[in-house]
């Protein structure tokens, strides 16, 4: 068979498989090409599923003589030479999506240049266009696009419901919304107005706006020459699946399974199996240093320090999560005496699960761990366990007299007031749970779940301040790993030893391991340091290792504290929780499960009669 060059109808109908496979990327890119017009109002109408579309805008507009190049395949005012394609600052820039969606509707174009005293249109039927005319548009720019994929029977059959494709581009205004406060965004579907943002100052307004939901929080982190600016809801408010993490890079909405696991890790230990936060993350860096042009509908991106990006999402969530904001803002509101909102909701069962031994079996933590009870070496673990100068040794650990009250003896710099300690302690019910009261409302701790993060956060600040102890080996213990795994763990080898692990090179294969943390025995080391590569590899930096030591630690703490069915004195309860405003999360279990529930007298009055 001879080659034949295509024609140009049928290089334009792949080009439109490509750039335009559904609707939802037909929208996207028309939008696209608004906000690089400089456009502060952004319109968009659709009927049947997205096969007509209308999307009308305020923005500089098209000379009448640019009209049918517009239309033209590989035509852009984006880019001229190809080093511009690595120094991009607009959204679109191929030139293809015009010509494409041209290719395969009926399409036309209103458009008044603001250096032209005449608007002026171009109408295209399946790829055929007309000449330039009059047009009656007095400002910005209209598109419209009817009897999409017409022509194409197979991709038309492709097309899910009206339903489904319609959600698709509901999708798509949400996510240029929240990636341009600053632009008035509209969604007519079938005549009727279905989304609509104004115009926002700030980020966290308009993700307020979109998510639906009031409490949220931001911050900012820079590393090198990379920004993130994250806004994010606590572990109160959760949601069913990951949709609503929302990543841009450079502005663009993206698909980044690393991004996406570096939001995951930053709510490490503070949610349970199958919750997902709300987030919005915002990255941006140097655009020589990030490659858009890796995907034909330019939902993925292309880092050259993947592993920066990583860190500074990770960094920017993380850091602010540990200060748990929305524990500050209830406490300022109680002692302002109004009405906060706060708790976890429903309680539910344990997300604690069981999991290999990693401990030493000689050491005083492996001990710790295998107490049947757990209950009566509490004492030992809190007395011993301070900020000043935290230690472990064998005869602390053989102590089995349960006193919580020793829990008065941690010592850390702190406000005078904390949330936990301000609420009015009235007495256990159930034997697990300590009723409290603070001002409209009742507040039932789960005792059990609440010395767990206590305890669990005491040997994690050990595990940071190097407070423990290290086994130097006679010989080094060889370890067979990939050569690429090796790699990746030689790279960050001096933050390995800053956690107390010594590795060398021993083989083109194998690794050897000089020296660890007691606290983490031998046979536990091979599939510690394989997870920890494949992190590495995937996601980069040592935040491998300490998620790692986190999930030994969980385990660790719930197996050496208070039980539900304990009883206990007024004062332990008392004292318990003026141990827990020691750590800022103390809202949750190490497995994310909440510490509290409320019930609010309004509701307790409903169900007395009392109100209606």
């Amino acid at each position: 068979m001879s080659i034949q060059v295509l024609s140009a109808d049928v290089v334009n109908q792949i080009a439109a498989g490509e750039v335009v496979e559904r609707p939802a990327h037909l929208v996207k890119e028309l939008i696209e090409n608004s906000l690089d017009a400089n456009a502060t109002e952004v319109h968009v109408e659709i009927a049947h599923g997205g096969r007509f579309v209308r999307i009308l805008d305020n923005g500089d507009g098209i000379l009448s003589t640019d009209l049918l190049k517009a239309l033209m395949p590989h035509a852009t005012s984006k880019i001229t030479l190809s080093d511009d394609l690595w120094n991009l600052n607009t959204f679109g820039f191929r030139g293809e999506a015009l010509a494409s969606i041209s290719a395969v509707s009926k399409l036309t174009i209103q458009s008044f240049h603001h250096q032209e005293k005449k608007p002026s249109q171009v109408t295209s039927n399946f790829g055929v266009a007309t000449k330039v005319r009059d047009s009656s548009r007095s400002i910005g720019t209209e598109i419209q696009i009817e009897d999409l994929f017409e022509n194409v029977p197979a991709r038309l059959k492709f097309l899910k419901s009206d339903s489904a494709e319609s959600t698709q581009i509901k999708q798509i205004i949400k996510s240029a919304a929240l990636s341009n406060p600053h632009v008035e965004i509209k969604l007519i579907q079938d005549g009727e107005l279905q989304l609509f943002y104004k115009t926002k100052k700030t980020l966290i307004e308009r993700v307020r706006d979109v998510l639906e939901k009031k409490e949220l929080f931001e911050s900012k982190l820079t590393k090198g020459s990379m920004t993130a600016h994250v806004v994010y809801s606590s572990p109160h408010e959760v949601a069913k699946t990951s949709k609503q993490i929302w990543v841009f890079a450079q502005n663009r909405y993206i698909q980044d399974r690393a991004l996406q696991a570096a939001v995951m890790d930053a709510y490490r230990s503070l949610l349970m199996h199958g919750e997902y936060p709300y987030a919005v993350v915002k990255l941006q860096c140097a655009p020589a240093e990030i490659d858009v042009n890796i995907h034909p509908t330019k939902s993925q991106v292309k880092f050259q320090d993947a592993s920066n990006a990583f860190r500074v999402v990770h960094g920017a969530l993380r850091q602010a999560l540990e200060t748990a904001p929305w524990i500050q803002k209830h406490l300022w509101s109680n002692l302002q005496n109004s009405n906060p909102s706060f708790g976890a909701g429903t309680s539910s069962a344990s997300g604690s699960s069981s999991s290999p031994s990693f401990f030493n079996e000689q050491t005083p933590a492996q001990q710790f761990a295998d107490f049947q009870s757990g209950l009566d070496s509490a004492k030992s673990v809190h007395k011993n366990l301070s900020f000043h100068d935290q230690t472990f040794t064998q005869t602390q650990f053989k102590q089995k007299d349960f006193d919580i009250q020793s829990l008065s003896e941690l010592r850390i710099e702190t406000s005078s007031v904390g949330y936990w300690s301000s609420l009015q302690v009235l007495g256990q019910a159930n034997l697990t749970y300590i009723v409290c009261q603070k001002n409209d409302r009742l507040v039932y701790v789960d005792q059990h779940a609440a010395h767990e993060r206590v305890v669990f956060e005491s040997l994690m600040q050990s595990w940071k301040m190097k407070k423990f102890e290290i086994q130097d080996y006679l010989f080094p213990m060889a370890i067979d790993l990939s050569e690429d795994k090796i790699e990746a763990l030689l790279y960050i080898q001096k933050s390995i030893a800053e956690l107390g692990i010594e590795i060398d090179r021993l083989g083109p294969q194998v690794i050897g391991v000089k020296s660890a943390p007691s606290l983490i025995k031998e046979s536990a080391l091979p599939a510690l340091f394989e997870k920890m590569a494949n992190d590495l590899l995937e996601y980069g930096d040592s935040y491998a290792i300490e998620k790692k030591v986190s999930d030994l630690f969980a385990t660790m703490a719930c197996h050496s504290v208070v039980r539900a069915g304990q009883s206990l004195s007024h004062q332990q309860m008392k004292e318990l929780l003026v141990s827990m405003d020691q750590f800022a999360l103390s809202s949750f279990c190490p497995h994310g499960r909440p510490v509290s529930v409320e019930t609010t007298f309004v509701e307790l009055e409903k169900l007395f009669g009392r109100i209606n």
